[in-house]
C-alpha cells in the first residue's frame, strides 16, 4: 500500500506490482492473520469497490485470496460499527469429547445456526440427526445455545479456555474485544508474589468486608480471586476473564463496554476496589487531620501513618502503600504547611519542556533568494501564529505575511491556518514558511496559488505518457485579474531545499523521580487556601518520599492532556531491571538501604485513543521473564523489557523477596 501511495503521487521508482498480503498471515489461511496488527500501521482497510479496483489494476499474487472481513456492531450501551479484523476462534467437539477438538474461526456476526452446520459437516453428522449445541465456559459449566438466529456476539461466545499449561502462572487472558488494557493490568498484578500467595492460600476469605459502603460488597475481591486461581492452577494455557470483566463493569461503568481504556486507570480502580473489599476496619473512625505546626517530621509522619491505618488496613495497604511528604509555602505570608499523605502508586512526569524546537525553512518573497533554515523555540501548547511570531523575530519578515505549509513527496501535504494548534506539526514534517506580498486575511484583491512542478515524459515500452512531480512546490501571490502568460513567467523563478528530522531524547527513571520531587508553583486554576491570608494563593509545592512500600508501582505519565491538545510521549525511559537504589530519594534520616528489583511492566503500543497493551512479568517460580500478549504467553529476553512502550512498572523491594532455596553444595558444606 505504501508503494502504491507513493506511486500514485508521482514516484515512478516504486511500482507497487501485484497485491501481496502474505506478510499479514500466520499461514496460508486468510482467516489466520498475525496477532495484534495495528490499523493504518500494518494494514489499511478499504471497501470492496476499492479492493476490486486495485486488483484490476495490479492483480493479486498468484495463489492468494482476498482477506475479507465483516462490519459488526460493538458496545454494550453505545453501539458503534467496526470492521472485525480478528475473528473469534472457537474450539469445537462432539459429545463433550475433549480429545477430538477442532478449532475454527467465526465472525461475531455469524449465527449459532452457522456454527451448528459447520460442526455437522466437520464431524460427519447426518442432516436427519437431531443436534444441540452447548457452550462450555468453565471447567464444569455448560450453557445451552438454543437460539439458532442469535449471533455469536449476542450469545456471548468468546475465545475460551485453553488446555494444559506447562507451568503455573503462564496463563494468557482472552481478548473480549479491546480488553487488552485489562489483561495487561491483570497479568502485572498476578505476578506480584505476596498478593498472589494471599489469594491462592484463600486468606482473603477471612478478610472479606461485604458491608463496607465504599467497597463492592466483596464481589471484586472474589472475582479477582477466581481469575488468579485459574491462572495459577497450571491447567490452562489461557482463560476467558469474562466473569471478572462483568463484575468490574457493574461497579465501574466506564469499563463496561468494549472501548479501549487505560491500563493504569483500570489498575487504580482495581487496587482501590480490592482494598475496600478486604479492609480489615469494619467501622472507620472520624479523624481530624492536623498540620505539622513545626513538629519534627518523624513525629508527624508516624501520626499520619497511624491515622491512615485506623481507617485503612488491608493486604493492599500492606503491599502497595507508602508515604509522601507535601510542603506548601505561601508566596505572600511565607506560611509553611507540611502534611504526610499515603500513596498507592507513583505517577512520574517525563522530563518534558514546555517549549519545543522546530526546524523550518523560510522561502522569501524574492524568487532569487535561497530558502533559509531557522531553528525556532515555540510553545509546546501553542498555535501556528506563535510559530510565525517567533520566525518574524529572527527573520524580520512580518508574521501576517507568512503562510506555513507541510511539504511531502513534492507536493503541499497541508497548508496551516494561523489558529491551528502546533501539535498538528509532527517531528518529521517538512515545514516551509512562505513570505507573501500581502496580508492574505485582509487583502481581497490578490490570491495565493499553490504551484507543483511536473515533468512530462513517455515511458519506454509503454504507450502512455507520465507526468510525475519533481522538486519542491511553492506559493505565489498574484492579482486576481492576472492573465495566464504573466502567471506562467512568475512561476519559473522559485527554488526549494531539503530538511532533516531531529532525534528523540532518552531519559533515566531517576530523572523522572527527580522531576517528581522538584519544587513547583501551583497553577492559577489550582490555588491553595492559605489559613493565614484567608485567601487562595499560588503557593509553591514540593513532594518528597518518606517511606516506600514492599511493592512500588511506578506510572510513567506518557499521556498528556490540556485544553488544546492530547498527546502521547513515546520517549525512551531507561529503567533498571534490578538493584534500583531508592534510599537517595527518601528524606527519612533513619531510612536504610532500599533496593528494588523489577517484576512486571505494562506496555502500551500505539497512540492516543488506541493501540495495544501487553505485559512483561517475571514468574515467581522459575525467576524467568515472559511476554503476556492477551491469550499468548512466550519467553522474553531481558533486553526486550526496557522500551518506549513501558507504561507502568512494578518493583519489589529486595528484603521482601522470597529467599531462594540453597543449592546442594550449600546444604552440605565440606
Amino acid at each position: 500500500f505504501d508503494s502504491w501511495d507513493k506511486y500514485q503521487m508521482g514516484d515512478q521508482n516504486v511500482y507497487p506490482g501485484p497485491v501481496d498480503n502474505s506478510g499479514l498471515l500466520t499461514s496460508g489461511d486468510v482467516l489466520a492473520i498475525k496477532e495484534h496488527l495495528i490499523d493504518e500501521l500494518d494494514y489499511i482497510l478499504i471497501p470492496t469497490e476499492g479492493w476490486n479496483k486495485l486488483v484490476s489494476w495490479y492483480a493479486l499474487m498468484e495463489g492468494h485470496e482476498p482477506i475479507s472481513r465483516k462490519v459488526v456492531e460493538q458496545g454494550m450501551f453505545v453501539k458503534h460499527c467496526k470492521v472485525e479484523v480478528y475473528l473469534t476462534e472457537l474450539k469445537l467437539c462432539e459429545d463433550g469429547n475433549m480429545d477430538n477438538v477442532v478449532t475454527r474461526r467465526f465472525s461475531k456476526a455469524d449465527t449459532i445456526d452457522t456454527i451448528e452446520k459447520e460442526m455437522c459437516k466437520l464431524f460427519s453428522i447426518p442432516d436427519e440427526k437431531e443436534t444441540r449445541l452447548w457452550n462450555k465456559y468453565m471447567s464444569n459449566t455448560f450453557e445451552p445455545l438454543n437460539k439458532p438466529d442469535s449471533t455469536i456476539q449476542d450469545a456471548g461466545l468468546y475465545q475460551g479456555q485453553g488446555r494444559q499449561s506447562e507451568r503455573a502462572g503462564l496463563c494468557g487472558l482472552s481478548n473480549l474485544g479491546n480488553t487488552c488494557f485489562m489483561n495487561s493490568a491483570l497479568q502485572c498484578l498476578s505476578n506480584v508474589p505476596p498478593l498472589t500467595e494471599y489469594f491462592l492460600k484463600d486468606k482473603y476469605n477471612d478478610e472479606l468486608n461485604e458491608d463496607n459502603p465504599l467497597g463492592m460488597k466483596g464481589e471484586i475481591a472474589k472475582a479477582y480471586a477466581e481469575i488468579t486461581k485459574q491462572s495459577w492452577s497450571g491447567k490452562y494455557s489461557y482463560v476467558t476473564p469474562r466473569p471478572f470483566k462483568t463484575q468490574v463493569g457493574r461497579f465501574a461503568p466506564q469499563f463496561s463496554g468494549y472501548q479501549q481504556q487505560d491500563s493504569h486507570e483500570l489498575l487504580a480502580f482495581l487496587l482501590d476496589g480490592l482494598h475496600e473489599d478486604l479492609n480489615r476496619i469494619r467501622k472507620k473512625p472520624y479523624i481530624l487531620l492536623k498540620d505539622a505546626e513545626g513538629r519534627p517530621d518523624k513525629v508527624v509522619a508516624e501520626e499520619a501513618w497511624e491515622n491512615h491505618i485506623k481507617r485503612n488496613d488491608s493486604i493492599i495497604v500492606d503491599i502497595f502503600h507508602g508515604l509522601f511528604k507535601s510542603t506548601l509555602v505561601c508566596p505572600v505570608c511565607a506560611k509553611v504547611s507540611v502534611t504526610f499523605d499515603p500513596f498507592c502508586y507513583l505517577t512520574l512526569p517525563l522530563p518534558m519542556k514546555k517549549e519545543r524546537t522546530l526546524e523550518v525553512y523560510l522561502v522569501r518573497l524574492d524568487p532569487l533568494a535561497k530558502p533559509t533554515q531557522y531553528k525556532l523555540t515555540v510553545p509546546k501548547v501553542g498555535y501556528i501564529s506563535d510559530l510565525c511570531t517567533s520566525l518574524s523575530t529572527l527573520s524580520g519578515v512580518p508574521a501576517e505575511k507568512m503562510i506555513v505549509t507541510d511539504i511531502y513527496n513534492h507536493r503541499f501535504h497541508r497548508i496551516f491556518a494561523t489558529n491551528e494548534n502546533l501539535s498538528s506539526i509532527m517531528e518529521r514534517d517538512d515545514i516551509y514558511v512562505f513570505e507573501v506580498a500581502v496580508n492574505r486575511l485582509e487583502d481581497t484583491d490578490h490570491v495565493v496559488i499553490p504551484v507543483h512542478l511536473r515533468e512530462k515524459y513517455k515511458q519506454s515500452g509503454y504507450n502512455h505518457t507520465s507526468t510525475p512531480l519533481f522538486g519542491q512546490p511553492f506559493l505565489i501571490t498574484v492579482p486576481r485579474t492576472l492573465c495566464e502568460d504573466k502567471l506562467y513567467n512568475m512561476l519559473l523563478l522559485h527554488l526549494c531545499m531539503e530538511y532533516k528530522p531531529q532525534k528523540k531524547a532518552i531519559f533515566k527513571l531517576k530523572d523522572c523521580i527527580e522531576l517528581f520531587t522538584t519544587k513547583e508553583k501551583l497553577g492559577a486554576e489550582d490555588p491553595w487556601y492559605c489559613p493565614n491570608c484567608k485567601e487562595h494563593q499560588q503557593a509553591t509545592k514540593k513532594l518528597d518520599l518518606w517511606s516506600l512500600p514492599p511493592v512500588l508501582v511506578v506510572h510513567l505519565k506518557r499521556f498528556s492532556y490540556s485544553r488544546y491538545m492530547r498527546d502521547k510521549l513515546d520517549s525512551l525511559v531507561d529503567f533498571p531491571l534490578s538493584d534500583m537504589e531508592m534510599s537517595e530519594f527518601l528524606i527519612d534520616p533513619n531510612a536504610g538501604p532500599c533496593r528494588y528489583d523489577l517484576i512486571a511492566v505494562s506496555n502500551h503500543y500505539g497512540g492516543m485513543g488506541g493501540g495495544h497493551y501487553t505485559a512483561y512479568a517475571k514468574n515467581k517460580d522459575d525467576d524467568k521473564w515472559y511476554n503476556f500478549d492477551d491469550s499468548s504467553v512466550s519467553p522474553a529476553n531481558k533486553d526486550q523489557i526496557v522500551s518506549k512502550a513501558a507504561y507502568v512498572l512494578f518493583y519489589q523491594r529486595q528484603d521482601t523477596l522470597e529467599k531462594r532455596r540453597p543449592s546442594k553444595r550449600q546444604q552440605h558444606p565440606s
